[in-house]
């Protein structure tokens, strides 16, 4: 297959580059058949969302030049065509983000891991929680709220106690930050086949930003959230440190 090399501007990942650039034969990423790129997760999510915008997804088999690197295989720069050849690929099926503004504008925006609300000031977020058009909650008081993929789930969604999810499992994980109100409300878990609808309740005495994955909208008033069917991408990963098997053992982390 023909094969590009990406790498993020970490030096790690530059010297990794190199190494791997004398090696093998690359060709320009519009032209591959696969790609291979070097740097933590943040990069592998910046390489996808590039794909997206192009409306070309290839395979991507990522090494880990950055920091966590969970969606990374281990860097090693031999024996690369054999690792690839045993590889297993997962389909990722990103989130979208319809967003709209006090100001009357309206963003659309994928999501690979999630897409979360933030209060952008000290005062708490106002939002109304739909689901499927129907009223869950008339008004969770927060710092903000997410919808993580199973992909994502092991992300900000674990860091605010949201459950992790099997990769495959077809469901995504609703998760407040913060709550105030409803005091004990600690999330669901629900079909990825609903619509999400948030309303903020207050956006100009409370304003809300949305942000899909690394991509933050500002002063929004509604955002509606929903699976992304004509979006599928593929990730690779070494037989040993499969996703599936990473997102499962998390579980057991202590």
């Amino acid at each position: 297959m023909k094969r590009a090399l990406v790498a993020s501007p970490a030096e790690s990942a530059r010297i990794a580059e190199a190494e791997l650039r004398t090696r093998y034969d690359w060709v320009d990423p519009g032209e591959a058949e696969l790609i291979v790129a070097l740097g933590g997760d943040g990069f592998m999510l910046q390489t996808l969302h590039a794909m997206l915008e192009r409306h070309r997804t290839v395979p991507v088999y990522g090494m880990n030049r950055g920091t966590v690197g969970f969606l990374m295989n281990s860097y090693d720069p031999a024996s690369l065509d054999a690792r690839l050849a045993r590889a297993r690929t997962f389909a990722v099926t990103p989130l979208r983000m319809e967003a709209s503004t006090i100001e009357g504008e309206h963003v659309s925006l994928p999501a690979i891991n999630e897409v979360s609300l933030l209060r952008e000031t000290r005062q708490t977020a106002k939002l109304e929680v739909m689901v499927n058009g129907r009223v869950v909650i008339e008004e969770l008081v927060c710092d903000g709220v997410l919808v993580a993929t199973p992909a994502g789930s092991t992300a900000y969604n674990l860091s605010a106690n949201g459950p992790i999810l099997p990769l495959g499992s077809a469901l995504h994980a609703l998760t407040p930050i913060s709550p105030f109100r409803p005091r004990r409300w600690r999330g669901a878990v629900i079909p990825e086949s609903a619509r999400i609808r948030f309303r903020v309740l207050d956006p100009v005495k409370r304003p809300v930003s949305a942000v899909a994955d690394q991509r933050e909208v500002r002063d929004v008033t509604q955002v509606e959230i929903g699976i992304d069917h004509a979006a599928s991408l593929s990730l690779m990963f070494d037989p040993e440190h499969a996703l599936d098997e990473r997102i499962a053992m998390e579980q057991f982390m202590v």
